[in-house]
């Protein structure tokens, strides 16, 4: 008499809910049985196990196993969780798309342990702070972030979650945390271990988490043992893998240690490793469908701009806080020039004559601003470019093209007022047509038209012009005939500087553009006024 293939809801040695699978010994079972993720073998009972989760049960389903009744009603019960959160929203975010609330639903149907791996520009922070309000007894949170990122995450809390106790951890000195949610970069996450786990945080989110590819790297095992402690975890990356499968093993590790415990197991099964003379080398790949289908059936989810194109608007625009590494210098550059315009206060005839020199004044602010803004800034567009997506890039000021050049000129192409017109086209035609080349640094004025970048679908300015309508204009050399994805563009401004100000003077300036025929040069006399007036009160 055949053996009935059955699988029940079991617990593991460690109290852990697991799948306990019982089959006839026979090739085509036992090679089903080893395609699911995490299974184990226990010769003493002669059982195989795997760990409990929604798509390794409809696996076993479509083997043609015989289910228990606690393992159906734990299918029928997370079927009804995702569905309430995607047809009823989440608490205080009822802004999220359609595929956001999914991916919400997806974290929680795994218990807040998930891997979000969706294209840039579709919002993985917000579906990892949608997981918070889902569930605010979840506390205290750790988000690990690089350091670029930070003032970008306690905006984004601020903006979504109901007045949140923040606290942004900086230096390699500590000092008490007080707060529910803190926020700390990759780089000094080793010298606040203690601190943050005496803590005693619930929930860590990983932002960016392939910067802990490098098994061998202090910050990695520093996360890899904060992660050790947590029951819940998170971890956002648009390119968890860079080059080789070897890059992600330590994200799945720190996510679902559950999947491939035995590193030895994953790294044959999927690096195709070798020895070179003086050691394994793992750089190699293998039986990519397979991990591709384990992960995406367990514990990752990813979406791309196309696959969503349905829900998402032609544009969406995202305001990136930079923080400043010359923040006393600025200060001072800008109590000066608050002084000089105070004393003018009254004065009209003065304030005219003195117009050319304000201007000045403000030019100054905004070098200073981007000057000490460029480190971060280079920091996101080098973690942007590593998601092997296309991105272009617009500034005002030569210098801040010359560092973007010098530092990625392998990869980049330019065009500025230096640009001959035979240069031009190539700069266009070498971004659109070769794979090499990533990044796109471009003048607003002198790229900001005529050309067609629609190899990109993302935009990111370092520094704002004095029109509306020409910062439309260079975000609109992505958003061209033949752009295939919605359009994401980036504002990476300094916070409380005057780049903010003239953001805003931007915005609200929006909507007289389409009256004004031949108006540049009024709508910059125009916000340069207002801004004056601004320092005036």
């Amino acid at each position: 008499m055949a053996k009935i293939k059955s699988a029940s809801l079991a617990e593991d040695n460690n109290g852990q809910k697991v799948i306990k699978i019982i089959c006839p010994y026979d090739i085509p079972t036992i090679d089903q049985i080893r395609s699911l993720p995490g299974r184990k073998w226990h010769p003493d009972y002669q059982v195989w196990s795997a760990p409990l989760h929604v798509a390794t049960l409809q696996k076993l389903i479509e083997f043609g196993f015989i289910l228990d009744e606690k393992l159906q009603n734990f299918i029928q019960k997370s079927k009804q969780k995702s569905a309430e959160i995607s047809l009823n929203g989440i608490e205080g975010m009822k802004g999220l798309y359609p595929f956001q609330k999914e991916g919400v639903a997806f974290i929680d149907s795994n218990n807040g342990r998930a891997l979000i791996s969706d294209e840039q520009g579709l919002g993985k922070t917000i579906q990892a702070i949608g997981y918070l309000n889902l569930h605010s007894d979840i506390s205290p949170v750790v988000i690990v972030c690089p350091a670029s990122l930070k003032l970008n995450w306690q905006n984004e809390l601020q903006k979504w979650m109901k007045k949140p106790k923040i606290q942004i951890l900086s230096g390699e000195k500590t000092y008490p945390i007080k707060a529910d949610i803190v926020i700390i970069n990759y780089d000094i996450l080793h010298y606040w271990l203690y601190a943050i786990k005496k803590f005693n945080p619930k929930i860590v989110i990983y932002d960016e988490i392939h910067m802990l590819k490098n098994s061998r790297a202090k910050r990695t095992k520093v996360g890899k043992q904060l992660a050790k402690t947590l029951k819940h975890v998170i971890a956002l990356s648009g390119t968890p893998v860079i080059n080789r499968p070897i890059e992600l093993y330590t994200a799945i590790n720190i996510v679902a240690p559950h999947l491939y415990p035995n590193f030895k197991y994953f790294t044959e099964r999927y690096c195709a490793p070798k020895f070179n003379g003086f050691g394994m080398d793992y750089s190699g790949c293998s039986h990519i469908d397979e991990l591709h289908q384990t992960l995406v059936t367990t514990c990752m989810l990813r979406r791309l701009k196309k696959d969503v194109l349905k829900d998402l608007p032609d544009k969406t625009f995202s305001f990136v806080p930079m923080e400043l590494n010359n923040i006393r210098e600025y200060r001072e550059a800008e109590s000066d020039f608050i002084n000089f315009v105070r004393k003018q206060k009254g004065v009209e005839a003065a304030m005219r004559a003195k117009n050319a020199e304000m201007v000045t004044k403000i030019e100054t602010l905004k070098q200073v601003a981007v000057n000490g803004k460029l480190k971060n800034c280079i920091e996101f567009i080098e973690d942007f470019i590593d998601t092997d997506e296309k991105l272009v890039v617009f500034a005002t000021h030569k210098f801040t093209i010359d560092a973007l050049m010098q530092k990625f000129g392998k990869v980049a192409v330019k065009i500025d007022g230096s640009t001959s017109m035979t240069d031009r086209q190539k700069a266009v035609d070498d971004f659109q047509t070769k794979n090499e080349i990533k990044l796109f640094v471009g003048n607003i004025q002198a790229a900001g038209v005529g050309i067609t970048l629609t190899a990109a679908s993302n935009v990111a300015f370092l520094e704002l012009a004095w029109s509306p309508s020409v910062m439309d204009q260079a975000q609109d050399r992505c958003h061209r005939i033949g752009q295939k994805n919605a359009v994401t563009v980036y504002y990476l401004l300094a916070q409380n500087t005057i780049e903010e100000k003239i953001a805003d003077l931007l915005d609200r300036k929006r909507h007289i553009v389409s009256n004004i025929l031949d108006g540049t040069e009024a709508e910059k006399e125009s916000l340069l006024s207002e801004i004056i007036n601004q320092y005036k009160d």
